[in-house]
């Protein structure tokens, strides 16, 4: 990780779970993380716990709503203005409604193609575009996918989520080609979790509380350091080694 000592890291959705896992840990080995959601207060208590433990980097909140473009566009903006530009990417923002194909409304499906489809593409789009303008050929992009995204879930109300997360497989994929294409080093990889022990449970279940404990106290779930590490691995291979996908599941988890 030494390489991407005091370079720039933007994590969406880094007020919570596993976005607020891999932003204090990228700071953790030196980098200059912006960290963005709509709640940022949250993410100010981070970047307070990381400043006082003497962590090598930085953690930087940033307010903004992914599901609004312009808020995405801003947000770069004022990135390139006060750190020069994006080198690392971790598309992690996602929603999860419980909405399913026959009867869900479409409000529950806009949202989570807001956010986990297009806010995840424009800023891909824009850390490509701010690493091209810099002639960075060196940089990662990677999507916190979901194994989701690889199978169809035996359950309605994940259905319309898991159609969000095979696009994200498929963006990837698509992301590696033209990358490819452009004769750019840069690198694309995706994480693919099953179950991880995070507040997405309680939400998608806010109408039952203790469905989601009693789901959460079944098996031994994964740790949001789990996804974490596997984004240190991700980053930590050398420039030649392209990992495109990771998928890890608890090992009690049936599928």
């Amino acid at each position: 990780m030494d390489r991407w000592k005091g370079r720039v890291a933007l994590v969406t959705g880094a007020s919570m779970g596993i976005g607020a896992a891999i932003a204090k840990s990228l700071v953790q080995h030196g980098l200059k993380v912006v960290g963005c959601a709509r709640n940022v207060e949250q993410i100010e208590t981070l970047a307070a716990e990381c400043a006082r433990s003497a962590f090598s980097g930085t953690l930087i909140p940033y307010k903004c709503d992914l599901s609004v473009e312009i808020e995405i566009l801003s947000m770069f903006t004022w990135i390139k203005d006060q750190h020069k530009g994006v080198d690392v990417c971790i598309n992690n923002a996602g929603l999860a409604h419980p909405e399913p194909l026959l009867s869900g409304k479409t409000s529950g499906w806009r949202d989570m193609m807001d956010v986990n489809v297009l806010a995840l593409s424009v800023c891909t789009r824009e850390t490509y575009q701010s690493m091209k303008e810099r002639k960075v050929d060196d940089g990662h992009i990677i999507n916190i996918n979901s194994i989701c995204g690889h199978r169809v879930p035996n359950n309605a109300k994940g259905h319309f989520y898991s159609a969000s997360k095979y696009a994200v497989t498929a963006l990837t994929e698509s992301l590696r080609q033209e990358l490819r294409e452009a004769k750019s080093h840069m690198r694309a990889t995706s994480i693919s979790p099953g179950l991880v022990e995070t507040e997405i449970h309680y939400r998608s279940f806010r109408k039952n509380p203790e469905k989601a404990a009693a789901m959460c106290k079944s098996i031994k779930f994964l740790q949001t350091d789990d996804i974490a590490n596997a984004v240190v691995y991700a980053l930590s291979a050398p420039p030649h080694v392209q990992i495109g996908d990771i998928q890890m599941r608890p090992v009690e988890q049936l599928t």
